[in-house]
């Protein structure tokens, strides 16, 4: 009971963090796009690819590395703090000095300047990882929704003021340096850790051995996950990239985070528990089926209510992600349970063979590059959907040896909460068909639909995923409301 409990409270702080700061994202990113262009955005989409993979590998798989490692000491964290910082100033002056070339190769001058700055952003997240991954490991997910929360807040307000005042895509910039300045400065006023001056060799070399082979399959999946962003700003235009991104932050926002709050409570907790396989299924059975019931109902309306909502929040300028963010829903409909699938395998230390499946998935992006290239970018999200099928198929079938957890069950236990999801889903888009309304006032009626059918649903056939998270969220109310 008391993991149990560890584990709920462990969700609903990561839930309240990530969906708070989600809404203030939101909220920023909604006046950004107003006041910015598409070609702003696609700029930053541009130099994503890079700055994403090169803190692959500065983090280079310690941090699962700690937290799954149940005995770690004070020599295992400082060991591996050096490192992330040695390979973190190393790569800042790689990006640093390559930013011309890479300008050149997305033949756009202004990339060079961005690239040099954003490098800077390798540095703080060397200095914040294993404060992040200390949290973590004690699932105290409540500090960290603090700290996230006021990063947000003032990263977001800066950037908007930035924006309103001329400086363009610089405000993008700022917004992300600052974001992770003020997290980690934070992370070490309130975290109270300090590394002392030790590496060992021997705690390097166990720890490397299971993190290496998940950088490795990190930076494959990031690599082939971002490669569309490398080839959109390659042969189309910034413009298209521009749109590209805006329809994946939209996809994003729910998908995206509901796999971060997921996986980041999962993995300590089932860590915990890997050497009884039995409460270990038990644990993550409602964790995935309840996953299931919020990104399926979240996903769907997100496909009804696209253009409403593109149309309300940024602006007509914006109308060509529509039709890319409804396709690509249904790819941030199966983030989630991939995600928590393949969590599995790092949970039981077969990071090796975690990587090898994931480079079998990845390896079928090739395909779908020349797809992209020769019919367009919506073949291209097609490509990304039928990957993500086949990704979950090739997972869930080595995951199910760990927990006798195959797909038919699987499928079994998460078809209710699809069927109430895809009803709600068309019965919200029937609104836009026959509304006669402004799309302001269109979006306000879908929402309230959509809310309502899922509620009078879940009450009426008393829904197990729909009463599980109703009576815990109204517990933790009465709780807080208690004290």
């Amino acid at each position: 009971m008391v993991l149990k409990e560890k584990a709920i409270n462990g969700v609903l702080w990561n839930s309240l963090g990530n969906f708070t700061t989600l809404g203030i994202e939101f909220i920023v990113g909604i006046f950004l796009a107003r006041i910015l262009t598409p070609r702003e955005f696609g700029l930053i989409g541009t130099i994503t690819v890079v700055i994403v993979l090169s803190e692959v590998m500065i983090n280079s798989g310690f941090s699962q590395a700690l937290v799954r490692k149940q005995d770690c000491t004070q020599k295992d964290f400082s060991t591996v703090f050096f490192f992330n910082l040695l390979i973190g100033i190393l790569f800042f002056i790689i990006l640093f000095f390559s930013a011309d070339a890479l300008s050149v190769i997305f033949k756009n001058k202004e990339l060079k300047p961005l690239i040099q700055v954003l490098g800077i952003g390798l540095i703080i997240s060397a200095f914040t990882l294993i404060q992040s991954a200390k949290l973590i490991k004690r699932v105290d997910f409540k500090l960290q929704t603090k700290i996230t929360l006021i990063s947000s807040i003032l990263s977001g307000s800066v950037a908007i003021a930035m924006a309103f005042s001329g400086f363009g895509v610089w405000s993008l910039v700022v917004k992300s340096l600052l974001f992770k300045l003020c997290q980690s400065i934070l992370l070490w006023v309130w975290n109270k850790w300090k590394p002392d001056f030790i590496f060992d060799k021997e705690s390097f070399k166990q720890l490397f051995g299971f993190g290496s082979k998940l950088m490795l399959s990190g930076l494959i999946g990031t690599f082939f996950q971002n490669v569309y962003y490398l080839l959109i700003a390659r042969y189309f235009t910034q413009q298209d990239l521009g749109y590209f991104t805006r329809a994946e932050m939209f996809k994003n926002l729910p998908s995206q985070n509901v796999t971060g709050i997921v996986t980041a409570v999962a993995y300590p907790i089932l860590a915990t528990l890997q050497n009884d396989r039995v409460q270990m299924k038990g644990v993550f059975r409602q964790m995935f089926v309840n996953t299931f019931f919020v990104t399926a109902t979240l996903m769907c309306g997100m496909m009804a209510i696209a253009k409403a909502l593109i149309i309300t929040l940024v602006g007509e300028k914006w109308i060509p992600s529509v039709i890319l963010l409804q396709m690509l829903s249904v790819v941030g409909l199966m983030m989630p349970i991939n995600s928590m699938n393949v969590n599995i395998l790092n949970v039981v230390g077969r990071s090796d063979l975690y990587l090898k499946l994931q480079t079998l998935v990845q390896l079928l992006i090739i395909p779908n590059v020349f797809v992209g290239l020769y019919f367009g970018i919506k073949f291209l999200i097609v490509g990304m959907i039928f990957i993500s099928f086949f990704g979950y198929i090739i997972f869930n079938h080595e995951s199910k040896k760990v927990l006798n957890y195959p797909i038919k069950e699987q499928i079994k236990d998460i078809f209710p909460s699809l069927l109430l999801a895809l009803t709600m889903g068309l019965l919200v888009f029937g609104v836009q068909l026959i509304s006669h309304f402004s799309y302001q006032v269109t979006l306000i009626l879908q929402l309230a639909l959509g809310f309502s059918i899922v509620v009078i649903s879940g009450e009426f056939f008393k829904m197990k995923e729909y009463v599980f998270i109703k009576t815990t969220l109204l517990e933790k109310i009465q709780l807080l409301r208690s004290k």
